[in-house]
């Protein structure tokens, strides 16, 4: 055990005896990341503050074979498509949105579908922090006669760029996939890393490195897939009981820890605070161990999904999205006991965030609540 005083000296020897730890293995990731052929790279890349992180000049624009349209809309967007076309994505008209900015700073709204079988209900907050990285985005749409919903956090890290750029296109691109109905999983997983592969190509000749999160549900008339990339989290209610939908991507994970090593990374636990704290980080700076964007870590730090599937039936209460603002102070079962005392989403979805503020959370926190109403479902049948 080393022990360490709170002073600036003891801190920079702190940082010191982390980059030690990792030296000869980092050394190896540099010259990997730095010859990444995918990515085109010219230049050196200089590695100029361990505790802040890698920096790198970028030379020419990488490639990809996966161009898609750019059109950026404007920010928490909520859309509809009541047309009913062969056409994925086709005949998109904008849903007026809710919005309210309550006296705390949380950014909340909430809707409902005209069926009244589903609603849903935000409420975003920048916390603590001194900038807003969180993205979320909700899109509706009826493809081929069948109702489509998507609901999606993005946790940005590094700044909020490519979070941003996810919440502008990802949806977007999934529902443009030309298997997105017959090959539901196959489509989400697909545009994932072809949305990654936009990202870095939009950032190629920039000096930044952003990256986020993406945790995604996506229901195609009763089926619903929830799609996974970093630490964001879903979480179901079924029955009374919190079901996670999605395992969070973190460095020590056995199956990351390997699938990582085994690209030749390596996975450092960073030392915080004196000693008193610290998390398992890819080379020693990433958090998580999948992300969009990153491209130094590109070749270790993978945007390809973890996907589950289940099928809607009267057991399904709601659906809890959230970034890990959240995730970090509320486990799954009071954020899942929390949400049921509340009638309507948009009140859960703030009771969750103030909840999580309450508790100390040291993130921006964004969530979003959905509401299964099954009672509606069976009226209408009835009725019909």
């Amino acid at each position: 055990m080393l022990m360490r005083s709170a002073t600036e000296k003891d801190i920079s020897m702190n940082i010191h005896i982390e980059y030690m730890l990792c030296k000869a293995s980092l050394r190896n990731l540099i010259i990997r990341a730095g010859y990444i052929e995918n990515f085109g790279k010219q230049g050196p890349i200089h590695f100029k503050d361990f505790g802040k992180g890698l920096n790198e000049k970028f030379g020419a624009s990488s490639s990809s074979s996966y161009q898609l349209n750019r059109k950026f809309r404007s920010f928490m967007n909520m859309m509809v498509d009541n047309s009913n076309s062969t056409q994925p994505g086709s005949a998109v008209k904008v849903l007026p949105r809710k919005e309210n900015v309550t006296e705390g700073g949380y950014a909340t709204g909430g809707w409902k579908s005209e069926d009244g079988r589903l609603s849903c209900g935000y409420s975003s907050f920048r916390g603590k922090r001194a900038s807003m990285e969180d993205c979320f985005d909700v899109k509706m749409s009826t493809i081929d006669g069948k109702p489509v919903c998507l609901f999606g956090i993005f946790d940005g890290h590094g700044g909020s760029r490519a979070s941003e750029f996810l919440r502008e296109h990802l949806f977007e691109n999934i529902v443009k996939h030309p298997q997105f109905m017959k090959d539901t999983k196959l489509a989400i997983s697909e545009t994932y890393q072809r949305t990654d592969m936009d990202f870095l190509d939009s950032e190629s000749n920039t000096y930044r490195d952003d990256g986020s999160t993406a945790s995604a549900a996506v229901l195609v008339g009763t089926r619903l897939y929830v799609a996974n990339v970093g630490d964001s989290r879903a979480v179901i209610s079924k029955a009374g009981k919190a079901v996670a939908l999605s395992e969070d991507h973190k460095p020590n994970r056995s199956d990351e820890r390997k699938r990582i090593e085994n690209a030749g990374g390596v996975i450092c636990f960073r030392i915080f605070n004196c000693g008193s704290s610290g998390t398992w980080r890819v080379g020693g700076v990433l958090a998580m161990s999948r992300a969009f964007g990153n491209r130094l870590l590109k070749q270790f730090v993978v945007a390809e999904p973890e996907i589950q599937e289940q099928e809607i039936d009267d057991e399904f209460e709601l659906l809890v999205l959230a970034s890990d603002g959240l995730w970090d102070v509320v486990p799954n079962e009071d954020a899942v006991s929390l949400a049921r005392t509340e009638e309507e989403p948009e009140a859960a979805a703030l009771k969750l965030a103030e909840t999580a503020f309450s508790r100390g959370s040291a993130d921006n926190i964004t969530c979003i609540v959905v509401k299964f109403h099954h009672g509606q479902a069976k009226t209408d049948s009835a009725q019909g």
